[in-house]
């Protein structure tokens, strides 16, 4: 995905740490479904106005998720919700953010991880991703919501399809089968 470049290490910005966490997804009879491993940034370490500017990434308020449910089921709307994987990793980084190389991996010595893109672990990752996400939205002709950012609109006199975004789960709805999946398609190569 183009995560990162390795690069010689700068003298002048240390790079944030990095490490594996691993889960086992297990089925509801309690086998083995898949191994999870995602790569944490330790973003921790990096300060306010230095090394990033804004962190605030928009959710959807419960109060109009279930609104919109019950929106659908009074007109019998079909209600998808969608996750999308490794939604960190789709979000662009702004900020020059280096990181130690993750363990396992090799590089030549005194060389750092450029990011290109954000990872769980970042303060600014998921403003990273919905703003992503939002530019997906926008290009696509949908609009904010008046009452809630994280709700996208596309509505004609004869169509409204309505997303809604909550960290890396979407909920698709509307009245036009043919708009919802175009909606779906514009996410399909990152969706599980």
């Amino acid at each position: 995905m183009h995560t990162w470049n390795l690069v010689p290490l700068p003298p002048d910005i240390p790079p944030v740490t990095c490490k594996w966490v691993y889960k086992i997804k297990t089925h509801s009879d309690g086998s083995i479904a898949r191994y999870k491993a995602h790569l944490v940034a330790q973003g921790i370490s990096k300060k306010y106005g230095l090394d990033y500017e804004e962190t605030f990434a928009l959710v959807a308020k419960m109060t109009y998720v279930r609104t919109l449910i019950f929106v659908a089921t009074i007109h019998m709307w079909p209600l998808f919700q969608l996750e999308v994987k490794n939604a960190f990793l789709h979000g662009h980084l702004s900020e020059h953010m280096n990181m130690e190389p993750p363990p396992g991996i090799s590089h030549p010595p005194n060389h750092v991880c450029l990011l290109r893109r954000a990872l769980y672990g970042l303060k600014q990752a998921p403003r990273a991703w919905f703003e992503r996400f939002t530019s997906i939205m926008l290009s696509a002709g949908f609009v904010h919501s008046e009452h809630d950012s994280a709700m996208f609109v596309k509505a004609s006199t004869h169509s409204h399809v309505i997303v809604f975004l909550y960290v890396d789960d979407m909920i698709i709805t509307g009245d036009d089968s043919r708009l919802i999946q175009q909606t779906k398609d514009l996410f399909n190569p990152i969706l599980t």
